[in-house]
């Protein structure tokens, strides 16, 4: 009897996202401009850097730089995010994190599906960042009676997906044919449509309520609103997008430029409006525009402990409440300069930042080292401090929501980041997900203590070998 092949979730997960990058590029051709850009740009870097270049080799981290890119998508209903879990688990993205966004002025909560094993990571590091609607923060009842009752019968899935998500979890795996149908029948969840489900009275009545409101209740599924590539020099690119037609957002959110990058920066270009047909009477359709999509880049850095993450809200705190960031750009330099006076205390080497315990780091051994006879119980700073052991920043795989929200901002507008009463419930967004969101922290702590384990392990190796 024939045993029947599956194809890995990392290929699968691989096959998804150039999919999902093929569609967004024939969609809105600006991405592709975008990437053209980014690539020069990292190109440029690691030629201007070759020890950069060696550690990303050395650490299997380069090639992962090109493929690299997140989505966003924004879910209307708790059954809607749980049978996206089912499509993400298909390609060994889990949820990880709660991100409460009405604290920064948008309904919605939110995870990250993501792979999260270091060897799943350097296949493919595509991630989609989910957000469930609040529903509850709609002040007016009615609308938010319509806004449900709107949302209850439309299905975003078709039913290829559904089956095949449901084989998957059956037999524990896809095989080829089942795994490029499933990829193809799930793409469909994330493709535009320029018709609308609702009149143009009711999108106002939404839109009026909130933009993001609007997004999610209008139209027959969560397109992807956009796909960020990665950079290694996000300060370039923004200066650079508009010699390629690119119109970028003011300021580039999260941290100041560094010499050694922390957590996550991100830009974007400006939002589309586009063309959308609404019902009308008597089965006729009403034009009209929307805007939701766009593009957006991304620098990643090391991710912080929960001391640096601390300090690093309080920094971030601190700036902004000596100057705030205007959506139009308005106070551009004076929002950068106060960024960049207010993170003075964050130190800028690795060598401090991990003296001070506020960043993860993997450990490997040195050349030296790993022909050394030292005793592998030996402190991990002597192992350090005689060149046996060596550090890498783990990159911060997750998202900030500040950031999130600040993009969100200026390519919907001021009007699009309103007050909302902070309340977040991650409880209630699990029992809707179906399962429990992993701990960020605790996860990258255990890949630093499995490196520093790793390491003893192989100088234990060394001497056994004598």
């Amino acid at each position: 009897m024939t045993k029947t092949t599956f194809v890995s979730s990392d290929e699968i997960r691989s096959m998804f996202s150039a999919a999902m990058s093929a569609m967004y590029r024939a969609e809105v051709p600006a991405y592709g401009t975008l990437m053209d850009l980014v690539a020069r740009v990292n190109q440029e870097t690691l030629d201007a850097d070759p020890k950069l270049r060696e550690r990303l080799e050395d650490t299997d981290s380069l090639d992962r730089i090109s493929e690299e890119r997140h989505g966003a998508i924004r879910l209307g209903t708790p059954a809607e995010l749980a049978m996206m879990r089912r499509v993400f688990a298909v390609m060994g993205m889990f949820p990880v994190g709660y991100y409460d966004l009405s604290t920064a002025g948008v309904p919605v909560h939110s995870t990250a599906f993501r792979p999260v094993g270091d060897a799943s990571l350097k296949k493919n590091p595509f991630r989609v960042f989910t957000s469930l609607l609040r529903l509850d923060l709609i002040a007016d009842q009615t609308l938010r009676a319509e806004a449900e009752a709107t949302l209850s019968t439309r299905r975003i899935f078709t039913e290829g997906a559904v089956e095949l998500t449901e084989k998957a979890e059956r037999q524990g795996g896809l095989d080829r044919a089942d795994a490029a149908r499933f990829v193809s029948e799930a793409l469909e969840t994330f493709r535009w449509h320029d018709k609308a489900r609702v009149s143009a009275d009711m999108y106002a009545r939404l839109h009026a309520a909130h933009r993001l409101i609007a997004d999610v209740v209008s139209f027959k599924g969560p397109h992807i609103n956009h796909l960020t590539p990665r950079t290694l020099d996000i300060d370039l690119v923004q200066a650079r997008m508009p010699e390629y037609g690119i119109s970028p957002k003011a300021v580039v959110e999260g941290p100041p430029t560094r010499k050694c990058a922390i957590l996550l920066r991100q830009t974007s270009f400006k939002a589309l409006n586009e063309p959308v047909l609404f019902e009308g009477e008597d089965d006729s359709w009403k034009e009209g525009s929307h805007t939701a999509r766009f593009g957006e880049i991304e620098q990643r850095g090391i991710a912080l402990t929960p001391k640096g993450r601390a300090l690093y809200d309080d920094l971030l705190n601190a700036s902004r409440k000596i100057v705030r960031p205007a959506a139009d750009g308005s106070n551009a330099a004076e929002y950068e300069k106060a960024l960049v006076e207010a993170f003075v205390p964050f130190p800028d080497s690795w060598e401090a930042i991990r003296a001070e315990g506020l960043g993860y780091f993997a450990y490997s051994l040195t050349a030296k080292g790993r022909k050394s006879k030292a005793d592998p119980q030996a402190s991990l700073d002597d192992l350090i401090a005689e060149g046996l052991v060596q550090f890498d920043p783990i990159v911060y795989e997750d998202f900030l929501p500040v950031s999130a929200a600040g993009i969100f901002q200026s390519n919907l507008g001021d009007d699009a980041t309103q007050e909302f009463v902070a309340s977040p419930n991650q409880q209630r967004f699990e029992l809707d997900l179906g399962a429990k969101v992993l701990n960020e922290f605790e996860h990258y702590a255990c890949i630093e203590q499995a490196s520093i384990a790793d390491c003893r392990q192989m100088l234990s190796a060394v001497q056994a070998a004598e």
